[in-house]
């Protein structure tokens, strides 16, 4: 049966602090694909751009009145396919390669193309031609860099485990967590080609006891820190390996 398209594309759901969720819902089998746009004094936060199928800036207003800081969790192609329409493009330095070329093996694209829509953005829109506009970073990032919005800053934490550059952004003033897929309310994928089961235990390890009130993930809803515990020491679980001791709640 052909698939029908779906209009509009984007969602957009408005949260507190000047955050907006610009949503993808017609893809990836209900898992939906999530971006966190953040209003900035001196500019914008935008974490992650989704499929790429149709222009952000074209059809989503707030991104294109001011200038925006885009963001990458990760290079996996549902979440880089915006990223060539804004002048600002950051990305971990561990896989700003993969972003500089958008290789549809890289972007693990390669094997799920094909089940990647669930409708279709356009008339004539072919998912089997689906491909990644190369985006090369004009920032590429490691732990503890600062995302500056003038009066909102956001921490990188680096959290392998997902993908070899994996990001969180951590807002310690509103202990808001921007997570990409290091952690959402679905199955937290440790067996891509470039996953590591490992290095995903000692991250989730390493965020565990920030004080969080509001997780923001890239695929399903946002969540608050109850279950964000929950989701963390369910994973551990299932890999047989101990948490480290616990330490103090911090917030920083």
């Amino acid at each position: 049966m052909s698939m029908k398209v779906a209009q509009p594309w984007f969602e957009l759901h408005q949260y507190s602090n000047d955050i907006t969720l610009v949503r993808e819902p017609h893809v990836l089998g209900g898992a939906f694909t999530n971006m966190w746009h953040v209003r900035g004094r001196d500019c914008d936060l935008l974490l992650d751009s989704g499929m790429g199928v149709l222009s952000l800036r074209e059809h989503v207003a707030l991104l294109s009145e001011r200038p925006v800081i885009c963001v990458a969790s990760h290079t996996h192609f549902d979440h880089i396919g915006g990223h060539h329409e804004f002048e600002q493009r950051v990305v971990h330095e561990a896989e700003a390669d993969i972003l500089a070329s958008a290789d549809p093996v890289d972007t693990v694209l390669e094997g799920y193309r094909e089940h990647a829509f669930d409708a279709l953005p356009y008339e004539g829109f072919e998912p089997s031609n689906y491909a990644i506009t190369p985006a090369p970073a004009t920032r590429s990032v490691r732990e503890g860099d600062i995302i500056d919005l003038g009066d909102r800053h956001f921490e990188v934490r680096h959290l392998p485990g997902h993908s070899p550059g994996s990001i969180v952004l951590w807002e310690q003033a509103t202990a808001t967590l921007i997570s990409g897929d290091v952690i959402t309310q679905g199955k937290l994928l440790d067996e891509l080609y470039h996953s590591d089961s490992d290095a995903y235990v000692d991250s989730l390890g390493r965020i565990r006891n920030l004080s969080v009130d509001i997780v923001l993930p890239g695929h399903y809803e946002p969540f608050g820190r109850q279950r964000f515990v929950e989701l963390i020491d369910n994973y551990v679980a299932t890999k047989k390996r101990p948490m480290c001791p616990s330490s103090p709640v911090s917030r920083s």
